[in-house]
């Protein structure tokens, strides 16, 4: 005799798919995909492809397992079975390639030249030893001193002393910058990680235009994961930095300390912090996204 001849009807088969296993377990907690969206600060529209499995419409494949290992965590499902599922998933539908290189700024058009450079900082510095003179001296307000007597007045002229040479003190110092305050602005909506030298994630998720986000000044060489470099801008102590990419393609483990980006305003170009992370953009060897 079947199970509906007996009135039995057979458990449902648990799911094959990291995004059933999400909802599932979502749906059994009473939480609405806006709620995980809180949690985990993911684009709904992002959760709800994981949930769906239609990777295509999220950004990379490792951005797919980050979010979904993301998911995992915020509902407290197994983010490791999730992102081992994701991966399988992935396979079945997308040729696995290296989706991020580090940006290199060679395009000359975007570094002043050496020249350019050289005639600034002359200019610079001839400016600081007028201002010098002219505060600190007569030499160019034409100053006399006058004398006068019951018999009438002799006009002298006032001794004028020879010029000092500015201090090398009036020079800005390099190393105000190299501690100044790096600000993250968002131009669009913009995915980013920063994070320090020790993995931690300073700054996780998607900014919207207007957003921004101050790196830490003491943190330790914070580096960024972006996958549009062109929708962020970048200032140091409010002076504007050169973008970090041309938003061709997603950029990873780029320096973004005060230090690194002092030097990019003095034209060098963006420094990459090493070999890529084991997880990607979104994610890491840890399983912090």
């Amino acid at each position: 005799m079947d199970d509906v001849a007996t009135g039995q009807i057979p458990p449902p088969a648990s799911p094959e798919r990291a995004g059933d296993i999400l909802r599932a377990t979502r749906e059994a907690q009473g939480l609405t995909i806006a709620d995980v969206g809180g949690r985990t600060r993911v684009p709904l529209r992002h959760l709800e492809a994981i949930e769906a499995s239609d990777y295509a419409t999220l950004p990379s494949s490792t951005y797919a397992v980050g979010f979904a290992k993301a998911y995992a965590r915020a509902v407290g499902a197994d983010e490791v079975r999730v992102a081992n599922l994701v991966r399988a998933e992935l396979g079945k539908i997308v040729r696995r390639t290296p989706e991020y290189e580090p940006y290199e700024m060679s395009d000359p058009s975007r570094v002043p030249s050496r020249g350019v450079a050289v005639i600034a900082l002359g200019i610079a510095l001839a400016v600081l030893i007028l201002v010098g003179i002219w505060y600190g001296t007569d030499l160019f307000r034409g100053g006399a001193t006058t004398s006068g007597s019951a018999a009438g007045s002799v006009a002298t002229v006032a001794e004028v002393p020879s010029p000092t040479p500015a201090s090398p003190a009036a020079t800005p110092a390099a190393p105000a910058l190299e501690t100044g305050q790096v600000t993250l602005a968002a131009t669009d909506e913009v995915w980013m990680r920063v994070y320090d030298a020790d993995n931690k994630t300073l700054y996780l998720g998607t900014m919207k235009a207007g957003d921004r986000f101050d790196v830490p000044r003491d943190a330790k060489d914070p580096m960024i994961n972006v996958g549009r470099p062109d929708k962020l801008t970048v200032t140091l102590n409010g002076s504007n930095v050169p973008p970090l990419g041309t938003g061709e393609r997603a950029i990873k483990d780029v320096r973004v300390g005060a230090p690194a980006i002092a030097a990019r305003l003095n034209g060098a170009p963006a420094v990459s912090g090493g070999d890529a992370a084991a997880e990607g953009a979104p994610g890491n060897a840890s399983g912090t996204p």
